[in-house]
């Protein structure tokens, strides 16, 4: 980047930090994506960016291998920041405005089987020993995750019970309410909701709540960690990840195996796609009806496997 480039760049990525109050962890991602179309501007300043050029580069990351999910979600970060320069004045029209990604393949999210996925979150055998709390803290998180379909930031933000903001912390934003046998969370966009937790779960919890430390810093997480510290999105996908392997789970298990697992198998058993709507947290029912194209798959290969005349010889 030119000195001049560099310094918008900076400016408009403490204006996300700042006034938009993204997370450090979405600001690093719209700089990288910043510094990539520096890179393929080739020195161009940004006021001389046209929507051919953007088009172009959009061209190049497709011939690179990358994925058209990846380049929408450049297009979309780029459009922002040219909206943003539009803003301060230095630009006569957004050049990303009318530039689509390349088409993307429509991909099915992965679900397990119902009888993998009870064997993945059922207990593997008694927890004795030193590493007994860590393996109960394991159990009620992953019972969780499949009871009720838990995005895994909302897991690991999940607090003992309701906390009000004073000293120094926030409120809290989900929580467990254990005698209503229900979680609360807030997901995207801030939409709050309540979500059942099931009986294998519950019990779970009520174990691991047994043998769970106070929390080192003082704060009420559910969930800890080895340090006695509120457990991060990270390390439940490592220990989920290595359980699925030890359990022999035949495909390489993360926590949104298990959302999408409860999200099917609710469907294929209620038929109701409102109430794995609103049970996801999800703001469209189109982001819902995906499910049902899994639900099919299910019937389809019951039907091969069962239907005499199913599959000609």
């Amino acid at each position: 980047m030119g000195a001049g480039t560099h310094a918008l760049a900076d400016a408009y990525l403490a204006h996300l930090a700042t006034q938009r109050k993204l997370s450090a962890h979405t600001v690093a991602a719209y700089g990288r994506d910043l510094r990539e179309l520096a890179a393929l501007a080739d020195g161009k300043a940004w006021d001389t960016l046209t929507h051919f050029d953007i088009r172009r580069y959009a061209a190049q990351l497709h011939g690179r291998g990358q994925d058209a999910r990846s380049i929408a979600r450049k297009l979309s970060g780029w459009r922002g920041f040219f909206a943003w320069l539009g803003q301060q004045g230095g630009l006569a029209a957004n050049p990303v405005e009318g530039v689509r990604a390349p088409k993307r393949a429509k991909t099915l999210p992965k679900a397990l089987s119902v009888d993998d996925a009870v064997q993945l979150v059922a207990p593997a055998g008694p927890s004795a020993g030193a590493d007994a709390p860590a393996r109960l803290c394991n159990r009620a998180m992953f019972e969780l995750l499949y009871s009720s379909g838990l995005r895994v930031a909302e897991l690991a933000g999940l607090d003992l019970a309701y906390r009000q903001a004073g000293a120094g912390q926030a409120a809290s934003l989900g929580w467990l309410e254990l005698d209503n046998g229900e979680v609360v969370v807030t997901g995207k966009g801030g939409k709050m909701r309540r979500v059942p937790v099931g009986s294998a779960a519950l019990d779970a919890l009520h174990a691991w709540l047994a043998v769970r430390p106070a929390a080192a810093d003082g704060s009420g997480a559910l969930f800890l960690n080895e340090r006695a510290r509120r457990i991060t999105p990270r390390v439940v996908q490592l220990r989920l990840k290595a359980h699925g392997i030890a359990a022999g789970t035949p495909v390489a298990v993360h926590p949104h195996m298990l959302r999408h697992s409860f999200a099917s198998h609710v469907l294929q058993s209620s038929g109701d796609l409102r109430a794995v709507q609103e049970m996801l947290g999800h703001a469209s029912i189109t982001s819902t009806q995906v499910y049902t194209a899994l639900d099919f798959q299910h019937l389809a290969l019951v039907y091969d496997k069962a239907h005499p005349r199913a599959k000609l010889k």
